[in-house]
This record gives structure tokens, sequence and C-alpha cells, in this order.
């Protein structure tokens, strides 16, 4: 047969095998609770879109068209009530613990009625996403813990990511691009603090969120190894908000610009910073690259699961338009073009969501999800009574040993493969799953011809939203380059990646 060292030799050459079996690796470690959680939070999905996204969305995006300052204060406030910004809130920090990957496909129901109100829901996961990254275990039980707090208040307590910047989009998502781009916000280290002047663009969700989590640089002739995160709460003087932009799609969602100028933030306020870098492994610049890679192996699972229900969207208003239309005497569904187009969009869709779901796969054995997928932490989470988390477990949260212990686990021990395998699978998703919402947009015109322009039957919003997924979280230019580099290049030193002639 073939030996136990054979087996480890032939199965790590390309396509390695735990780089394309992540779901056969993750399935006898992946708690058995976790299938019902997504079950429950498909449902809740479902229900939402009944109750409150279908009857809003047509009018939320004509609102929108007509007045462009309009917040939609009144949607979020609704979605706060239900725990939808703490769903997937570890319980440690007060949420209700549900799984993280459940989250994609609660994302994805949400949206197949409107990409804008799921991205009203989702978008303040990438600012807690981004803060549980950087593992300051006091700064997250301080500040996530808001969140679960102001729904029991009716008072929500939203965050944002802010690091897109007037002259740098993509490049603050790659570090190998980093150094190059056009880097202008500044952050200037005084007593007590740094003091930032700037502005960032385009931060979903900015004029409805109370803190934003900043990503600067203390140098910018070398931003990647000067890497700062902090967090600004809404009203801190020297912040303000800017215009917010009018864009194509995905209106309901504002997209803000935030503007800093002389405004002051405390050592307090300081989430992760060179210094703290210096104490870990890696080199400070591999250091910002395993950050943004946290970031983005989860978020771009979000995004691809969005493209889904785009897809989704477009395929099943394509359906009903084609059991209500006549052609040549019979109902246009009973014609087997359409029913081609129509398999052809179900396949699109599903296979789209296969590799968002390998991606959270990946993230569970890999990545983010490391520790709340552990079976033993995972079942003691359920088990222990918020009174007693807050009691024992809060308190040790803001102890600087738990912060070290953390990143100890989730940094250093991380190994540069698995880095790899988890952003690799992020693009993978995020390339998947928008294209497939514009293919299936596409489909559905073919199908709908003219009808299909019209406000009233939805897919010309949806086709109008999903152009935007293909340009957030990093072009799908940028994303298939990180895939070339995660799963083709990266054991080959000739091939260099993200270098300009």
């Amino acid at each position: 047969m073939i030996t136990r060292s054979e087996v480890k030799a032939w199965t790590v050459r390309e396509p390695a095998f735990d780089d394309i079996m992540c779901s056969l690796r993750s399935a006898p470690r992946t708690p058995r609770n976790m299938i019902n959680e997504t079950r429950k939070l498909v449902a809740t999905a479902r229900k939402f879109n009944d109750e409150v996204v279908h009857p809003y969305a047509l009018d939320l995006d004509r609102t929108l068209q007509e007045d462009p300052e309009f917040l939609p204060w009144e949607f979020v406030r609704q979605a706060n009530r239900r725990g939808f910004y703490s769903m997937v809130i570890p319980k440690i920090v007060g949420g209700k613990g549900y799984c993280f990957p459940a989250m994609s496909h609660f994302l994805e129901e949400v949206g197949t009625e409107c990409l804008a109100m799921s991205n009203l829901i989702g978008v303040h996961y990438l600012g807690a996403t981004t803060l549980l990254a950087t593992w300051n275990m006091k700064l997250i039980n301080e500040i996530i813990r808001q969140t679960p707090e102001g729904e029991k208040t009716d008072d929500p307590s939203l965050l944002t990511l802010a690091i897109t910047e007037p002259a740098a989009g993509t490049d603050v998502e790659e570090v190998a691009l980093l150094d190059k781009g056009q880097i202008t916000f500044s952050i200037k280290r005084v007593a007590g603090g740094y003091v930032l002047n700037g502005t960032k663009i385009f931060i979903s969700n900015g004029h409805l969120s109370r803190w934003h989590v900043v990503i600067g640089y203390e140098d910018l002739s070398r931003p990647s190894e000067s890497q700062l995160v902090l967090v600004v709460k809404t009203g801190t003087k020297g912040f303000s908000f800017g215009r917010k932009e009018r864009k194509m799609g995905q209106k309901g969602c504002p997209a803000s610009e935030l503007i800093f100028k002389d405004c002051f933030v405390p050592d307090d306020r300081v989430v992760f910073s060179a210094r703290d870098a210096a104490r870990l492994k890696r080199p400070a610049r591999e250091t910002s690259r395993q950050i943004i890679e946290y970031v983005v192996s989860v978020s771009r699972a979000a995004v691809g699961a969005w493209g889904v229900g785009a897809a989704r969207g477009a395929m099943e208003n394509a359906m009903q338009f084609a059991m209500e239309t006549e052609v040549d005497g019979k109902l246009l569904i009973n014609h087997e073009w359409v029913q081609c187009r129509l398999a052809e969009m179900y396949k699109t869709a599903a296979l789209a969501r296969l590799a968002y779901m390998e991606n959270n796969y990946a993230n569970g054995i890999d990545g983010a999800f490391q520790l709340l997928q552990l079976k033993p932490l995972y079942y003691l989470m359920k088990i222990l009574p918020p009174a007693m988390i807050d009691r024992f477990i809060s308190p040790a949260l803001g102890r600087p040993f738990t912060t070290w212990l953390f990143r100890k686990f989730q940094m250093d021990w991380q190994k540069d493969d698995q880095i790899y395998r988890t952003t690799g699978w992020g693009s993978l998703a995020k390339v998947s799953g928008t294209d497939a919402g514009i293919r299936n947009c596409q489909m559905a015109l073919e199908i709908m011809g003219q009808a299909g322009l019209r406000h009233d039957r939805r897919v010309e919003k949806i086709l109008r939203d999903s152009k935007l997924l293909q340009i957030y979280e990093g072009t799908n230019q940028l994303n298939r380059l990180n895939i070339f580099e995660s799963f083709l290049a990266r054991h080959n030193p000739q091939i260099k990646v993200y270098e300009h002639e």
C-alpha cells in the first residue's frame, strides 16, 4: 500500500489536500449544534423578510433616490430590537453567541430581498470583526458589550471599519500594495495619545454608528510597518461626518465620509500599535498583514453570501414572472429555454454558496473561528449562565495577561499556510458569489425582457445593488490576484505578485 510518510509527501503537493478539503477536515471538529443554530437563523431571516424587508425594500430605494440624505433609523431600530446586532457576538462579551458561520446564511437570506438592508445589519460585524482581530480583550469587552446593552435599551450601538481613503482603496486591503499607495491620513504621536487628521471615505453605516474602528499608520513613508488600530466614538471632539455618497446601488445603506481635524485619541483607545506588534514573533509588516487577513477572511464570506442572495433574488423574481406570463399561448415557465435558464441560475447560486461555506470551514479550523468552535469551549459557553460570565470571565478580560494569551494562540501560533488558506478561500468566496449575482441578474433580464427594467419588478434594483459587491471588500481583480498568490504562487519563489513595472 502506502506508508504514512508517503501519504504526507503526496498530499502536500499542489493542490494541497488541506487547501481543498477544508469541509472534510472540519466535519469531525464542528459542534453538531451549529446545524441547529444555522437553521434557526435562516428561519429568522425568512420571517424577517416577510414581515419587514420585502414590503419595505422598494420604498427605501425610492426614498433614497428622492432624498439622498435620508437615514434608515427606523429599520436599524427594528433590527436592534430583534437582537440582530449581537446574534453572533460571543457570549463572553455579552452577545447571544450564535456561531459566526450562521451569519453568512442569515445575510444571504435577507439579501435575496434587499442587499442594502442586509448590509445595514451585516456591516456592523465588519467593525466588530476588525476589533476582534486585534485580540485586545479589554477594549473588545468594553466596546462590543455596548451592542447587546443597546438592544435592551432600544439605543443601537453599531460599529464601523474606517480604512478606505480618498486616494487609497484597494491598496489598504493588501499589505504588498500598502507602501505604494497614496496614504494621506495622518496620525501623530503626542503626550497621552495620538492626533488624527484626514478623511476616511465609503464607510458603510458611518452616519448610523456609535463606534468607528480606524486603521491608520504612524509613519506614512512605511505604512506597512507602522499600522495603528484605534477606536473613535461618534461625538469625539475633532471628529465629524461629511457627505454621504450618492451610489448607484445599495442606496439604503449609507456610505459615509468621516472627517478628522486634530482629533485626539487617548492611549486607552488604541487597540493595536507597532509596540504591540513588536511583542509578537512576526515582523511588524507581517503582523499588519495577518490582522487584515483575519478580517477579510471573514468579511469576504459575507460579501460572497450577499452575492448568492442577489443571485437567488434574481432567479426567484424571474421565475415568478415566468409563472405569470404567457408567450405563444402557454406560460413562459413551460418553455424549455426558460427552464434551462432557471436551472442554470440555480446552479450558479448553489455553487457560489459552496464557496462561502468552504471559506467558513477554513476559518473554523485555521482562522478566526478556531477558539469559538472548539467543542469544549463552544458547549461551555452554551451552559454558562450570563451572570457567571459577567462575574468571573468579564473582569478577567481586562487583564493584560488575557490579551497576551489570546494573541499568542491566534497570532503567534497561526501558521503562514493557514493564513494563505483562509484568505485564499475568502477571495474565492467573494469572487464566486459576486460574479454569480451579476450573472443571474443578466439571465433574469433575458427572461423578463423590458419588464425586467421596471422598478416594481425588483430585478433592476438587484442588478444595481449587485454591481457594488464586485467593487468593495477588495475589487474582484485584487481578489483574483490574492487567489493566485494564496494557492498557485506561494510555493514558487520565482513568481512575483503585486509588482508594478
